[in-house]
């Protein structure tokens, strides 16, 4: 497939109906990728991130920032992708203490997220928009599709909040929300699934506090993040970096001092976020949800 065909599918959501189409589209980008750029310039901040840069047919655009160390190539997805399916499906039997089955959990939903955005990245500066809008969509349903195959059904929706006062129903709070866990009605997880935290993270803490003082339960919320690296805009000409988008303050002052969320989770997670106080407590790689925490929620 050409760049022009890649971007096309990937703009139809219609296309990913389930784990195997988004599978076969990263195989397809990461083939057309491993002999089509017009070059892979690396951050010179951060050496391990990258960014493709598309020839003519892509007006010479420049992507996302990739990480290396998780973006598989065409020839590693295509044995990756098949063990990823079957490690999904037999996720209660896994040995947790095997890292190669950790790694490639995370390595391999990265690879398959990355080559959707980075599809899109092809589209025209002035569809930027859509490009975000498309494949945050397409995380948030990619994510949902993960859990099913785990065996924990799942979706997305609206959530009516009764509100009493003084005993009598007074009315409903509708919450929208990205991810939605139940058992015989009761529900047992919410969670948040977005590409960053940007601009985000203040909304999902509040969500928490907000629902469970109206429901007067402590349902877990939780929040599940691709990433939180973007490009950063220089003057300077052919010189790339990337910056964190992280807020570590607004994160540990909502933690502390408001409430703490019961689990965030990354494919692509920052150095700080292992070594800081408080961040390390709270924050883990993907893995740790699909192979031990998402049943404890249950």
């Amino acid at each position: 497939m050409n760049l022009k065909q890649l971007v096309n599918k990937a703009k139809d959501k219609s296309n990913f109906v389930d784990l195997k189409a988004y599978i076969k589209f990263c195989d397809e980008y990461l083939h057309y990728i491993s002999d089509n750029l017009q070059a892979i310039v690396v951050s010179q901040n951060e050496n391990h991130y990258h960014f493709f840069q598309y020839r003519k047919e892509g007006n010479f655009q420049i992507t996302r920032p990739i990480n290396s160390n998780l973006m598989y190539s065409a020839k590693e997805f295509s044995k990756a992708s098949k063990e990823y399916l079957k490690i999904l499906q037999t996720i209660k039997t896994v040995n947790k203490e095997d890292k190669s089955v950790r790694n490639l959990l995370n390595s391999a939903t990265y690879t398959i997220q990355q080559s959707i955005g980075s599809a899109l990245d092809g589209l025209p500066a002035e569809q930027s928009n859509t490009a975000r809008k498309l494949n945050g969509d397409l995380f948030e349903h990619f994510i949902r599709l993960i859990i099913r195959e785990i065996g924990i059904d799942c979706k997305s929706g609206i959530i009516q909040v009764p509100v009493s006062v003084d005993g009598k129903l007074e009315f409903n709070m509708s919450y929208q929300h990205d991810l939605i866990v139940e058992n015989n009605d009761d529900i047992k997880l919410i969670g948040s699934i977005k590409t960053s935290s940007k601009d985000r993270i203040d909304k999902i803490f509040i969500d928490k506090f907000l629902y469970n003082k109206l429901t007067e339960k402590t349902t877990p919320h939780i929040a599940i993040f691709l990433n939180d690296v973007q490009r950063r805009n220089t003057r300077h000409e052919n010189k790339y970096n990337i910056d964190a988008t992280f807020l570590s303050g607004h994160f540990k002052g909502y933690t502390v001092k408001l409430n703490p969320l019961d689990g965030v989770y990354y494919c692509d997670i920052r150095p700080n976020m292992q070594t800081e106080n408080i961040l390390k407590d709270h924050i883990k790689t993907f893995d740790n949800l699909l192979i031990e925490d998402i049943w404890k929620f249950l």
